[in-house]
């Protein structure tokens, strides 16, 4: 008889974006990731996503930090594309879950990709229609086996079931598709720095909290082999501006800007960034 995993109390975080509830988080050491508790409900969790300031869900510059947030995303968004054009060794088929206003996708789609997306919120999808890019709600009527990329860029951590989810992925991947999934590092220096400020928790929108060893441990659950990890540097930086904000009440780009980079400077060490991008095979 298997042994019941036991979660150990990590740290409390609160809800800064919406409800300003407390959560606690709690490590799982089978895996090496922390879980968000109390987990919402699935017809509950929709609420703590109704915010003007949920960034993924709308194309506002309002402010000098959402300006720089898109002047970033522009320039990653080329990253994204020529990552998975190198991956897949020229254009194909593209899903990305978790799409957001779909801009993603309008990239890719230029680029020679025939693309795909999943998003839920009805806010981010109307923004995408507008620019050409049909989203669907989830992916239950896609075919199997007919995407040579899936990408989910900070979107593993929102699921109901990551395990469900990984083998929904290896059902739509070709055969040697790739999964490219990208998820905050609670062993980063600012998650270590910033402790239950740190904006990358993101409770509860953020149920799971993942570790390197728990990314390769699930994915390989569903024979997915751990082909590479990125780095993303840049996201020490708004993560560490946006904890700045929780932490003090004040979005100070110096302070931010000090730990973002002593984040990023400790990596090259220890190679725990603030988030990395797995690229996954099927087998």
């Amino acid at each position: 008889m298997k042994k019941q995993n036991v979660l150990d109390f990590f740290l409390e975080s609160k809800d800064q974006t919406v409800s300003g509830e407390t959560f606690q988080l709690l490590y799982d050491q089978e895996y090496d990731m922390l879980v968000t508790s109390p987990k919402p409900e699935e017809k509950e969790i929709h609420k703590y996503y109704q915010s003007e300031d949920y960034i993924s869900h709308t194309d506002a510059k309002r402010s000098l930090f959402e300006k720089m947030y898109h002047i970033v995303k522009v320039f990653s968004l080329k990253k994204k594309t020529k990552l998975i054009t190198r991956l897949n060794k020229g254009t194909g088929s593209l899903l990305d879950i978790g799409a957001g206003t779909g801009d993603f996708l309008m990239v890719a789609k230029n680029k020679g990709w025939f693309v795909e997306g999943v998003e839920p919120s009805d806010q981010a999808k109307e923004l995408a229609i507008d620019k050409g890019v049909t989203l669907q709600d989830d992916t239950s009527n896609l075919d199997s086996e007919s995407f040579d990329i899936i990408t989910m860029w900070h979107v593993l951590e929102h699921v109901p079931n990551p395990k469900d989810q990984i083998k929904e992925l290896r059902r739509l991947l070709k055969p040697n598709g790739f999964a490219v999934i990208a998820v905050p590092n609670f062993k980063s220096y600012d998650a270590t720095y910033y402790k239950s400020f740190w904006a990358a928790y993101d409770v509860p929108r953020h149920l799971w909290h993942f570790s390197k060893k728990a990314v390769q441990k699930l994915f390989l659950e569903e024979e997915m082999i751990l082909e590479k990890i990125l780095p993303m540097k840049f996201d020490s930086f708004y993560v560490s501006l946006l904890s700045e904000k929780y932490k003090t009440g004040v979005m100070n780009f110096f302070k931010a800007f000090v730990v973002g980079f002593r984040s990023n400077m400790k990596a090259k060490r220890s190679r725990e960034y603030s988030s990395h991008i797995y690229v996954l095979k099927k087998r």
